[in-house]
């Protein structure tokens, strides 16, 4: 029998409590439900929940128990109103932006986006006649500016990728709410663990799920969270178009969840300290890290955010071939694009993550040939540390 949680629980209690409902089995895990569709009793029970009339699961493509469960439990973690759960953080976004806008809508966002979002605002929905403005993500008057009769979306990453900008989620809240406008921030180099952007204004947030909500770089997913009303037209282009997260990637997910608030503690702790070591080092120019108190959004981070993240980037003296040599030097730091794992990871974000953008885009970015950026770890940041020293020596 599943018995009502109390009301009012930790944050801590929810990552591991939120969104369970035992079978009759009474198990005691999460149960995972690998199935494509769900059986009727009778033609009127299965035409009273295709139409809505009465609740119940009806076909993968938009309803699961084990992606309700993820659904639930993030939801309840950014303290939103409903969670829809997709295939990627790619699909995330998109489904928002099918399901709020149409042809000759207008989108502001921030200018310092991970690529992909970047050519997806700036290419792809461009064809459909949604057209974006890009504005310097710490300029409240640059975002005021950019405000047209057909504006319909706000969008940001906070820390943005890979240069760990930090908007300020309150002040473009206040701003979005004058104009009518959603807001939407991509919470994912934070999580609710560190920050969440509900609390702060925002209407939305999305989430590449494939991060730290995993934690351990097994799968893909994504998500939506926010109030009902936006929740359920971002259902609507789900359960039609099928960006669908899979019951078996939401159950790894759902399970990657009971561990964040410990994994980003320990890997933000080790993050800082790394930050720290690489700001003395003679072969490095700048270090972007909102711990650090040279990073010049250090004290909105530390107002909005509990800690720096886990995300350290550098400019390295020498361009491309010195940045490469660090890369390549690297013995333990896994070289790859993705973030948010147990093991640290580096990339060079010009060309990699952001190369498929122009070198304008990327110039005006702030995105250098000297770029690295680093996803840290669980390992021992001694052990990080003389991976690195290993490139940086003259």
């Amino acid at each position: 029998m599943n018995r009502p949680l109390p009301s009012e629980l930790h944050p801590d209690t929810l990552a591991v409590r939120a969104g369970t409902e035992r079978t009759q089995f009474r198990e005691h895990g999460e149960a995972m439900y690998l199935t494509s569709s769900f059986v009727f009793g009778s033609a009127a029970q299965a035409a009273a929940c295709f139409s809505g009339e009465e609740e119940g699961y009806v076909y993968a493509r938009f309803s699961n128990p084990t992606v309700t469960a993820m659904q639930t439990r993030l939801a309840a973690l950014e303290g939103g109103e409903d969670c829809i759960a997709t295939a990627s953080g790619m699909s995330a976004i998109l489904s928002l932006a099918m399901a709020t806008m149409q042809a000759g809508d207008h989108v502001v966002a921030s200018n310092g986006l991970f690529g992909a979002t970047q050519q997806l605002f700036g290419g792809i929905l461009s064809k459909f006649g949604i057209t974006t403005t890009f504005v310097p993500a710490t300029d409240l008057d640059a975002w005021r500016a950019a405000i047209t009769p057909r504006t319909r979306l706000f969008f940001t990453e906070t820390p943005s990728n890979p240069l760990t900008e930090v908007i300020d989620i309150a002040g473009v809240a206040a701003i979005a709410r004058a104009a009518g406008v959603i807001f939407a921030v991509d919470n994912c180099f934070c999580t609710p663990a560190l920050q969440r952007p509900l609390e702060l204004g925002a209407d939305v947030v999305v989430h590449s799920a494939t991060k730290y909500l995993d934690g351990q770089g097994r799968v893909l997913g994504g998500a939506v969270v926010g109030s009902k009303a936006i929740t359920d037209e971002v259902f609507k282009f789900l359960r039609t178009a099928g960006p669908t997260l899979s019951p078996f990637n939401a159950w790894v997910i759902l399970k990657g969840l009971e561990t964040l608030r410990i994994r980003m503690e320990a890997q933000s702790a080790s993050a800082l300290e790394l930050a720290r070591w690489l700001e003395a080092q003679p072969g490095i120019a700048r270090v972007y890290y909102p711990g650090l108190e040279s990073h010049p959004q250090h004290a909105l981070a530390m107002r909005q955010q509990k800690s720096g993240g886990a995300i350290v980037s550098f400019d390295v003296k020498g361009g491309r071939d010195a940045a490469w040599k660090v890369v390549d030097a690297t013995r333990l730091i896994s070289i790859t694009a993705n973030l948010g794992d147990t093991k640290s990871t580096i990339t060079h974000p010009a060309t990699t993550t952001h190369g498929r953008i122009s070198a304008e885009a990327r110039a005006t970015a702030g995105i250098g040939d000297g770029l690295l950026r680093i996803a840290v770890g669980l390992e021992d940041i001694d052990d990080l540390k003389a991976d690195l020293a290993r490139g940086l020596a003259g």
